[in-house]
């Protein structure tokens, strides 16, 4: 079982900020081809980290109010929480190694 869920504006503090875990915020949309690219690999790090992190996935289209907040301009756009701060972020696709790498400096 993997540890990916989705996100709403109300439900943001309970399941990033008030983690016990860091969190992965993947911004993504339907019509968005590299988020498609990119919410597969998200999917695999959830899985094979599955209790030191979550992912938790905000659909811009239907919660524009919390991209808005967090100011995404384009997507795919990540934040990675630790502790109930943002501690890293990217835009775009990258390597899940990379990607890796940045979960690591967070555990």
């Amino acid at each position: 079982m993997s540890n990916t869920i989705d996100i709403t504006s109300q439900t943001f503090k309970s399941e990033v900020v008030e983690s016990d875990v860091p969190v992965i915020v993947d911004f993504w949309a339907q019509w968005c081809g590299p988020c498609k690219k990119l919410g597969p690999v998200l999917d695999e790090i959830a899985a094979e980290y599955d209790g030191k992190i979550k992912v938790a996935k905000v659909d811009v289209d239907t919660e524009r109010t919390l991209a808005a907040m967090f100011q995404v301009m384009s997507i795919p756009s990540v934040m990675i929480y630790s502790g109930g701060s943002k501690v890293d972020e990217f835009t775009g696709n990258l390597p899940k190694k990379q990607i890796i790498s940045k979960v690591e400096a967070v555990l």
